[in-house]
């Protein structure tokens, strides 16, 4: 990602973007490699909220988002880029609306549909980056297989009740050491049993914990894109908002692999 090609800034682009052109780690070359990026957010749910606003502000050229759902008045407990007046309106349509409001600049793209084998590799191939919010084991899967198989980054989150998780996949990518950095499997070898792990509908979710972890992927997604600072590939962030702990376990691919 640290390779895209910069996209010039307009006057009101610099104005809009000062504080992160200030900053020596981003400076101006950073911020044309934001505006430059194509990325796309799977779910525009509690995680997908924050991601899409997030990455619009910064000003992400490009922002693709895919989800085949409506507004329902139990997701404004937590997704924050919908509003009691979007209720029944599918959610790409809001989700728009507000990203355009916040920066018009974003190029908006709405895919509304869940994503699969079939239809995947289209999609992701139009993308830079893809940041995962999906709410199950399957899409998870899925978009690991669909990211390594084009060759490009996945920023992936999940949430439960008080606590979430967070990792970078780049497996098509090698170590420091020259090994190919891991896989999801190689984290998850494969996915718990049917009702082994409860849904939000039936555990509940605090809705500042998608808050949380969607900010820290849009974090991940923008330093990717800029190339700075350390990436969480090969590390899985553990997050604990009620005793409000923070822990990182690494892991490798195997080396028969």
């Amino acid at each position: 990602m640290s390779q895209t090609i910069g996209a010039a800034l307009e006057r009101d682009e610099i104005a809009r973007y000062a504080r992160h052109i200030v900053l020596p780690e981003v400076g101006g070359s950073g911020q044309q490699k934001l505006k430059a990026a194509r990325v796309l957010v799977v779910g525009a749910g509690g995680l997908g909220s924050p991601v899409a606003l997030y990455l619009a502000a910064a000003g992400v050229g490009r922002i693709g988002m895919a989800d085949d759902d409506e507004v329902s008045l139990s997701n404004l407990q937590r997704q924050v880029v919908h509003a009691t007046a979007d209720i029944g309106r599918p959610k790409l349509d809001s989700a728009g609306e507000r990203v355009a409001a916040l920066n018009p600049h974003v190029d908006f793209a709405s895919h509304f549909l869940r994503i699969d084998a079939e239809n995947g590799p289209a999609i992701v191939a139009d993308y830079d980056l893809v940041v995962d919010g999906s709410d199950n084991f399957s899409t998870r899967y899925l978009m690991a297989d669909l990211c390594e198989a084009a060759a490009i980054p996945l920023v992936t989150a999940a949430v439960q009740r008080f606590s979430g998780s967070l990792t970078v996949l780049a497996p098509h990518l090698v170590d420091a050491e020259g090994r190919l950095n891991p896989r999801y499997r190689d984290l998850f070898p494969e996915a718990p049993p049917p009702g082994v792990v409860p849904s939000c509908a039936e555990a509940g979710i605090l809705g500042t914990t998608t808050g949380v972890l969607g900010t820290l992927a849009a974090n991940e997604a923008v330093k990717l894109i800029c190339g700075i600072g350390e990436p969480l590939i090969g590390k899985l962030l553990m997050v604990d908002l009620l005793a409000m702990r923070f822990e990182t376990i690494r892991y490798k691919r195997p080396r028969t692999a």
